[in-house]
């Protein structure tokens, strides 16, 4: 997902992830409580983005795959091991004896919020809605391990043919081109959910965009969304599961300054917030100061068919090198990130051998001067020019600023003769500018969908909509789509040849990775329940509560 989710600690699976905050109330409340209901559970979260949209044909982002937890439901779930447990459907599917063709009953009494049935027909209209071209879904992509999915969303062939259909109402059957081994998990990811035919249509193009203009089936509804400014999440009176959802109101505010966040911290109005690496020695003595490792990666995006230098090996890999991400990480971040050369993050996922993925990709991406300015002197011979300038486009938070500004000045200082022009955008913004490739470099980050080295490797297939900068290398794509078809029997050989291909994206320098992101935060203990996700979502707030 684009920013997405991460790794996280198993002690703390009692805490939120990436922006969560929470308490029993505001303090302005407490009168209101203690007259009427005194034990209202209120949580109350920090969002350092606003929600870009809240259809999951559309979503691409962590923040709204993060309330498509809350709001939506699959057929699956993910429990607190990051296994698939059941949804909408009543239990594990059954599958055919090739793996291929899985038969899922859904519960009966599933509802939306506006009290129709979900039913099996919600599920194929919204994947074939997902798929359709016409609808132009960034994530469709990811149901290609169904039946004719790519065909359909080429145009090839019509949405009816795509490998999934109602039996009826409370039975599905779900056609895949092989056996994928974590596809029950990837059931639990956002773009799967299902959608109301009747109420989308009625929508329109306002669909997703609003509160009213959102219908749901999972534990919370949003009851209030102002853009830009906070959204609130109430219990689904409709749920099939109502009785285990605990928290009676969601608060979030969308505050894009930590340093307010840490302020509404301190004042018992947030209880869990990010920190800024200028705060960490603040509060690093405190018993609620945790720092964590993420499964989330950040990396510069080089735009070839913007800029025509890039297509030059050595600028690419002299910008790539100039950079000390160390310092960077210490000094900047000082919040348990690290500095990375590759793109998939480590404590990620094992492979057959019972060793970390990472440790079989090779990338010469560290940060060196010397052989930095070696390779930009053989691409100022090669482009017959001496001095660049390109536009950096970044997110339009506070760190965000720092950060680039740090990019720029070991670029700038570490190879005279080019310089970076600084472009902060909101999110929502900057990832249209990106999807269009209106821009030159990129501050990029992703997080896991599902648990595979694939979610974060297929990015960059060269037709992949996520490449987003005219990278192309046939090798690499033959790669990838051997490990998603014909490897998928053959785990060792799958294994080596998807690293094997990062190690070709990263060889050619086609990205810039940066860093592994880690978090420091304070937490208020009283928080209980909330589940951490290191992919599809970061949390699950549906059996949180506040400990009195």
């Amino acid at each position: 997902m684009k920013n997405k989710s991460r790794l996280f600690l198993a002690s703390l699976i009692a805490v939120s992830g990436f922006t969560a905050a929470c308490s029993n109330g505001n303090e302005e409340s407490d009168d209101k409580q203690s007259a009427g209901k005194a034990d209202k559970q209120v949580l109350n979260l920090a969002s350092l983005s606003d929600i870009p949209t809240m259809d999951t044909s559309l979503a691409t982002d962590m923040v709204a795959f993060n309330v498509f937890n809350q709001v939506m439901e699959g057929l699956y779930t993910l429990d607190d091991k990051d296994k698939a447990v059941p949804g909408v459907a009543e239990g594990d599917p059954e599958k055919s004896a090739d793996g291929k063709t899985w038969t899922i009953k859904l519960r009966d009494d599933a509802k939306w919020s506006n009290g129709d049935p979900v039913t099996a027909q919600d599920f194929v209209y919204s994947w074939q809605r997902t798929l359709a071209p016409h609808t132009g879904s960034e994530y469709a992509y990811i149901m290609y391990d169904v039946k004719n999915a790519e065909a359909v969303n080429l145009g090839k062939k019509k949405p009816e043919e795509l490998g999934i259909k109602a039996v009826d109402d409370h039975t599905l059957e779900i056609q895949l081109n092989s056996n994928v081994p974590y596809f029950q998990e990837l059931l639990a990811f956002g773009t799967f959910n299902p959608q109301n035919k009747k109420f989308v249509e009625e929508q329109g193009d306002k669909y997703g965009t609003t509160a009213e203009s959102t219908l749901y089936n999972g534990p919370f509804v949003i009851s209030e969304w102002n853009i830009e400014k906070n959204y609130k999440l109430e219990p689904n009176k409709e749920y099939w599961d109502k009785d285990n959802v605990k928290l009676d109101e969601v608060n979030y505010q969308v505050i894009k300054d930590q340093q307010t966040s840490a302020n509404l911290y301190d004042t018992k109005k947030l209880d869990v917030v990010q920190l800024t690496a200028e705060q960490v020695d603040k509060y690093k003595d405190s018993k609620e100061f945790d720092t964590q490792l993420e499964a989330r990666t950040y990396f510069i995006r080089f735009n070839q068919d913007k800029v025509p230098e890039f297509k030059n090996k050595n600028l690419r890999l002299a910008l790539a090198k100039a950079v000390d991400k160390e310092k960077y990480v210490n000094n900047l971040l000082n919040n348990g990130s690290a500095p990375t050369d590759v793109l998939t993050p480590t404590e990620f996922v094992l492979g057959p051998d019972g060793k970390d993925y990472v440790d079989g990709v090779k990338s010469p991406l560290n940060y060196d001067k010397a052989e930095a300015q070696k390779y930009f002197e053989k691409a100022k011979q090669e482009l017959g020019k001496d001095n660049f300038e390109f536009e950096f486009l970044t997110y339009d938070q506070d760190t965000a600023k720092k950060e680039s500004e740090y990019v720029k000045e070991q670029i700038e200082s570490n190879l005279p003769g080019v310089k970076l022009k600084i472009k902060q955008q909101p999110f929502k913004q900057k990832l249209a500018l990106e999807y269009k490739q209106n821009y030159e470099m990129s501050f990029g980050r992703w997080g896991a969908d599902y648990p595979d080295p694939m979610t974060y490797v297929d990015l960059f297939l060269s037709d992949s909509p996520n490449n987003e900068m005219g990278w192309k290398n046939d090798e690499f794509d033959q790669k990838v789509k051997d490990s998603k078809g014909k490897l998928l029997a053959e785990p060792d050989k799958r294994w080596t040849t998807l690293q094997e291909a990062e190690s070709i994206l990263l060889e050619d320098a086609a990205i810039s990775p940066m860093y592994q992101s880690g978090m420091a935060r304070l937490v208020n203990p009283k928080v209980k329940g909330m589940v951490l996700h290191k992919f599809a979502g970061d949390t699950s707030l549906k059996e949180a509560y506040i400990e009195e």
